[in-house]
């Protein structure tokens, strides 16, 4: 197997198993390529997947879809790799950890493999208990995710990383106890989001 792509495959379980050693070992060495390059292959398997997806589902494929999810998913995933970052760095000033751009980047290109697993995820869902389940596992993980990277990747304080992540549950519960919930689901599995509906 090709370094890089066991190397890719190291990262992801060791994100998985032990984040909190993962996490403390990412540091700024001035080589923000890889980081880019991870958010746009997993863009691009995310992308590939909707297509799968949408296929599966009997839906027509064409050369718009397919440029779409080839080309400018992979491209947003970038995008949205600096978004996110920017949003982490937030998080970090509040929280007093590090005030260090390349950090958080690579902080968060680490777990981007989380996008196309959550796609998978999501499909999974066949009824309105099935979704309800995947869904909440999912941003829990996410809310896990983010005290991790607040935590040991960006050596926030504990306490005020653990004040912002206990927010942002508070709100994703109230969108699960009110009707926007059928929103949040509806861009998750639509067909599993109509059999909540009946």
């Amino acid at each position: 197997m090709h370094y890089k792509t066991r190397k890719i495959l190291t990262n992801i379980r060791d994100a998985i198993i032990n984040p909190k050693s993962f996490f403390k070992k990412i540091v700024a060495d001035g080589n923000m390529e890889e980081s880019m390059l991870r958010a746009f292959i997993y863009g691009l398997i995310g992308g590939v997947l909707v297509l799968f997806f949408r296929l599966v589902g009997g839906a027509t494929i064409t050369i718009g879809s397919v440029f779409g999810a080839l080309v400018i998913v992979p491209v947003l995933a970038v995008a949205l790799l600096f978004i996110m970052g920017g949003l982490l760095m937030l998080i970090s000033e509040i929280t007093g950890g590090e005030r260090d751009w390349e950090i958080a980047i690579k902080g968060l290109a680490s777990v981007f493999f989380m996008y196309p697993v959550i796609l998978v995820l999501n499909a999974l869902a066949f009824n309105c208990t099935s979704l309800w389940i995947i869904s909440i596992f999912v941003d829990v993980w996410m809310l896990y995710i983010l005290y991790c990277l607040g935590v040991y990747c960006m050596r926030g304080n504990r306490l005020n990383v653990l004040i912002v992540v206990g927010i942002l549950a508070v709100f994703m519960l109230t969108v699960y106890v009110s009707d926007y919930r059928i929103g949040w689901f509806m861009l998750k599995n639509a067909g599993a989001t109509l059999a909540c509906l009946l």
